[in-house]
């Protein structure tokens, strides 16, 4: 009897173990996530936001952008793009894609940081990680950054 007891003790820790190690993270539920900075950039008027599809526990496309109140994405923003890149080397529609490539190569926030879109790289961070914790749990409701 005290065989029986003992092996099952065992059995038990072996499982709680093994579950413990089957995933550094929560597998990400299928869906729509997405979170964006609360408010607008004081003096520039962008609010930045992320959406990311996950299917089949994986994040399979990634938007990263910013808005105007109105509506107008920066990525468009032409006359942005000829003022930002002869000084930064980067604008706005090369960096939001990279961003989102690197979260697609890696899964997870842990992204490199662009030359001359460090800020926007935080910030895509930020939103990242908030968007992961939704997708953790299923809740397909906005997330609000605070910065």
């Amino acid at each position: 009897m005290i065989k029986k007891i003992i092996a099952v003790f065992f059995a038990i820790i072996m499982l709680f173990s093994l579950s413990g190690c089957s995933s550094k993270e929560a597998k990400l539920k299928d869906g729509y996530y997405t979170a964006h900075i609360d408010g607008f950039e004081i003096g520039y008027g962008w609010q930045e936001y992320v959406t990311i599809c996950v299917s089949n526990g994986e994040i399979v496309t990634v938007e990263y952008n910013a808005t105007t109140p109105t509506g107008f994405v920066k990525s468009w923003d032409t006359a942005y793009m000829r003022t930002m890149n002869p000084v930064y080397k980067t604008y706005p529609n090369n960096y939001t894609r990279r961003y989102a490539n690197q979260l697609l190569e890696k899964q997870s926030a842990d992204i490199d940081m662009i030359s001359g879109a460090t800020e926007s790289g935080e910030s895509f961070k930020l939103l990242v990680e908030a968007a992961i914790e939704k997708a953790k749990i299923g809740d397909c409701s906005v997330a609000v950054v605070s910065y």
